[in-house]
């Protein structure tokens, strides 16, 4: 018998048949082996039943990106993390939708949730060689996207995802899936879904898309990076080659038109930008995000709360800015600011005057992420003089008047409530004689505003600037103004909202309105999340007091600092120059009926002195006169912007400020200027002689009342009992502030009387 099997294997059959028996008994083996190996996980897959729920929830809502609109609805800004765009079905052109099925899932109309050939294939991979392939159906990606998110990738993982893929078709609409699918799918560079694809790379709606541009998206979907066109074009490039060749497979494509695009098509060079959906960040809409997430809980009492509403909610965000006017403010710091290479830049807030909504923000040379971000006009700098306005709305309050006799000459010593021992000196700019105040104002005379802010007491000031000033970036318990002696020149820091928050009190007869971004906000279903609402009128200043105010500050363009940069047509306007300590800071804060603003010059990284010799290409400019001043660039740039703003806008007046009360009073300063009557001899006197083109000032010779004028060596007085100084405790803004009749002789009341003076008591 023996023999007889070795000559029937020795034959050519019998070599067969060996052949097929061992490879028979090897596969039985191999089955057994991998039937045991399997045991566990099959054990594990038909009881997975158990630990899902039977029915699916619904989709969970898509991340959508938030919308920022300026004041006439158009688009200027997106919060967004990914970017992804929700677009109904029906807006997708259906080549577009065929050429994603034809490389997807060329079989998901008919199939019923899973392809049974292609998920075999992927759970005999995953289970014996621990390859992972992925879904074959859209349905089963949708699934994984919506269902498994953290499922460990296993035989079990797979049973799951077709289990769900059928239930899910059971329950809802094929085209409702597709839909989902197109919604979400990532295509690179921070895109999800077809709409954001098509803007990126495109720069257009996905409804203009073509077959072509469809071809190409969908080659993106098998591995986005890999064939990323900007970073990998020629991976990129051989992937849509490929899809090109299935879609002439699927007949979608004809042989012709794959003939006539060749073997090098176009593909995308550049992320591309949507015309007229602006994407770009920029100060304001950087400003406007920190509101929302930091300042405000409109968008949820936590902060997470508020990201995810904001970055993910689908949001429309309707904002108080102004395109035309932002392109405005803009424009005229680029024109009016020549490029340095000091760095010298410029802020610029604009804000309406009767309601407070910022119309405009200029925060630097351009917002860059990593490169200038910092918002400089919310920034805090020295402001100059431009600090005066507060100064002189706290007078007039307290009842001091337009015509009322100050002395601003220099040098002037005033006391330091900071450091007794060491005065506060004033020894540069421009040195004026008793004048009435609203010279002093028009000529920004450092010493006649520094003793003004001690007669009407600096805590005064302080609070008055804390009233008229007031916003979600400047209060008592956001910033402390310090009421320094040499708070007229400047000494403290605010920004160039600080500034227009208080300018605006004047501009609106004393109703100060808070700067505010923010007009509506509705969520992705359209329900109004936010709208702001006129706050109650309060008057922070009288009326009468702003109005006089503003009625002095048009003196400033006319015939003042500003003289140079008046509004085109005869417009009325009103400002403040200010110029701090070396030229470091410039200003301009000025303000129409319909317009307040406020305008910085300076290196935001210190205090530059801008002058021909640090920053050579400001030297026309300068032209002999020091360094940069409020009147040149800060007001130039006011006027550019402020003429183009004001454009088509009706000219309007100011309120016609009050009659004067009573006849002009001579102001001083307790303790350092003390008040006598002349009983004999005659002491020369300044007043000033007003035209229409400048404050012209002449000397002439004023004998005090029943005094014969004559000319002596000798001049007696009789010293007055001087007024009290206003107590730093004293926050009442009307309290009278020291002041007597004009004519009378004042002298330094910390040094002895001039030789030729003498008291009534014979003492010098």
């Amino acid at each position: 018998m023996v023999k007889k099997i070795l000559r029937a294997i020795s034959t050519p059959r019998g070599l067969f048949v060996t052949r097929l028996a061992a490879v028979m008994i090897a596969g039985a083996m191999f089955i057994a082996a991998t039937v045991t190996a399997m045991a566990p996980r099959v054990w594990g897959i038909l009881n997975s039943h158990s630990q899902v729920p039977p029915v699916l929830t619904g989709f969970s809502g898509l991340a959508e990106r938030s919308y920022v609109f300026d004041e006439t609805g158009k688009q200027i800004g997106v919060y967004q993390l990914e970017n992804s765009q929700i677009l109904n079905i029906d807006k997708i052109p259906v080549d577009v939708v065929a050429t994603i099925l034809a490389l997807e899932d060329n079989e998901f109309n008919r199939h019923k949730g899973v392809n049974l050939r292609s998920f075999t294939r992927a759970i005999l991979s995953n289970t014996q060689s621990g390859a992972k392939q992925g879904a074959s159906t859209i349905t089963m990606q949708v699934v994984k996207n919506e269902f498994l998110a953290g499922f460990e990738r296993n035989g079990r993982y797979k049973v799951l995802q077709a289990r769900y893929a059928t239930m899910l078709e059971k329950q809802v609409p094929k085209r409702t899936i597709l839909e989902r699918y197109l919604n979400t799918i990532y295509l690179g560079n921070n895109t999800y879904g077809l709409q954001a694809a098509s803007e990126r790379y495109f720069g257009k709606s996905v409804s203009e898309l073509t077959l072509l541009n469809g071809a190409f998206l969908a080659g993106l979907i098998q591995a986005p990076s890999t064939y990323d066109p900007i970073s990998h074009p020629d991976s990129s490039r051989a992937r849509y080659l490929e899809v090109l060749d299935r879609l002439v497979a699927t007949g979608l494509l004809s042989q012709d038109e794959r003939t006539k695009i060749g073997d090098k098509p176009a593909i995308p060079e550049a992320l591309a930008k949507v015309e007229n959906s602006n994407l770009e960040r920029t100060y304001f809409t950087e400003f406007t995000k920190d509101y929302l997430l930091n300042r405000s809980d409109v968008l949820g009492t936590t902060y997470q709360q508020r990201y995810n509403a904001l970055f993910r909610g689908g949001l429309k965000i309707y904002t108080t800015l102004n395109l035309e006017a932002q392109a405005a403010a803009e424009q005229a710091v680029k024109n009016q600011l020549p490029e340095n290479k000091a760095g010298i830049q410029a802020s610029l807030i604009s804000l309406d005057s009767k309601t407070g909504a910022i119309r405009a923000m200029v925060g630097g040379p351009g917002f860059k992420a990593g490169q200038s971000e910092v918002n400089l006009a919310l920034r805090r700098r020295q402001t100059g003089s431009s600090i005066k306005f507060f100064i002189l709305a706290t007078a007039l309050q307290a009842g001091v008047q337009p015509d009322d006799l100050i002395d601003g000459t220099l040098p002037c010593t005033l006391p330091n409530p900071e450091n007794l021992d060491e005065p506060f000196e004033i020894t540069k700019g421009v040195s004026q004689p008793t004048a009435p105040l609203r010279v002093m104002t028009w000529l920004s005379i450092n010493c006649a505003y520094a003793k003004l802010s001690q007669i009407v007491g600096l805590d005064r000031v302080v609070a008055t600037m804390y009233r008229m000033a007031a916003s979600e970036w400047l209060s008592k318990e956001t910033y402390t103004i310090q009421p320094y002696a040499s708070l007229a020149t400047g000494a403290n820091e605010l920004s160039a909202m600080d500034m227009a928050s208080g300018i605006q009190t004047l501009a609106n007869s004393g109703v100060h309105r808070e700067p505010y971004m923010i007009q509506k906000i509705e969520d992705a279903k359209g329900t109004i999340l936010f709208e702001n609402e006129a706050a109650v009128v309060e008057q922070t200043l009288p009326s009468d007091v702003a109005n006089n105010a503003a009625d002095i500050m048009r003196g400033v363009i006319e015939f003042g600092t500003a003289r140079r940069t008046p509004l085109a047509d005869g417009r009325p306007a009103a400002g403040k120059t200010g110029t701090q300590d070396n030229n470091t800071n410039a200003w301009f804060v000025g303000f129409t009926p319909q317009f307040s603003t406020a305008v910085w010059v300076g290196d935001p990284k210190g205090y530059t002195k801008m002058t021909s010799r640090n920053v050579p290409e400001f030297a026309s400019v300068i032209a002999g006169r020091g360094g940069v001043q409020g009147s040149m660039f800060p007001a130039m740039i006011w006027k550019a912007y402020m003429d183009d703003v004001h454009k088509g806008l009706e000219i309007l007046n100011f309120p016609k400020p009050p009659a004067p009360t009573r006849q002009p009073l001579r102001l001083y300063l307790p303790g350092v200027e003390c008040p006598a009557q002349v009983v004999s001899g005659t002491i020369p006197v300044n007043t000033v002689a007003l035209t229409k083109k400048e404050a012209r000032l002449t000397t002439t010779t004023v004998a005090p009342e029943g005094v014969e004028p004559t000319v002596a060596n000798t001049v007696v007085i009789s010293v007055l009992t001087p007024d009290t100084t206003i107590a730093p405790t004293d926050s009442n803004p009307y309290s009278p502030v020291p002041s007597t009749s004009p004519g009378l002789y004042f002298f330094d009341c910390r040094k002895p009387l001039q030789n030729n003076v003498q008291t009534t008591t014979g003492a010098p």
